[in-house]
């Protein structure tokens, strides 16, 4: 695992979503407040050029995104599903890493609204996604 990575969350990350050890994401941190994750640049994760793909990234985001709503779900819930995601690109990644950090914006009874920015391993600004989780009853 990468510098800064906690292996325990990590494990519990690929546990309870399977894509994400396909994808080799590492988790960071984790709190009810924020949650970062990060994704080691993979050319088996690329598209043509050498860049890596946007569902990688999209992908990065959406787990991200969910462990973050998951932490903040009500009591009584038992669960949380994308139903809705929105994503900006503004730049390629062709190496390093990319880091996401995603932050409830809305936390509901029926629907979470998370933020999710992307940064390359220079801290630019790679993308930005808007998600709705739906509360699992």
């Amino acid at each position: 695992m990468s510098a800064g990575t906690d292996a325990d969350l990590t494990a519990i990350a690929r546990t309870s979503m399977p894509l994400a050890e396909t994808l080799g994401l590492e988790m960071v941190s984790a709190t009810h407040e924020e949650v970062r994750a990060r994704l080691p640049f993979q050319e088996r994760l690329c598209t043509a050029g050498g860049i890596l793909h946007g569902g990688a990234l999209m992908s990065l985001a959406d787990a991200a995104g969910a462990y973050c709503a998951f932490l903040n779900l009500p009591d009584d819930a038992t669960g949380t599903a994308t139903i809705e995601s929105k994503t900006n690109f503004f730049r390629a990644v062709r190496e390093g890493h990319v880091d996401a950090t995603a932050r409830p914006l809305h936390i509901g009874r029926t629907t979470i609204v998370v933020e999710t920015d992307l940064h390359d391993a220079t801290g630019k600004h790679v993308a930005r996604v808007m998600q709705t989780q739906a509360v699992l009853a």
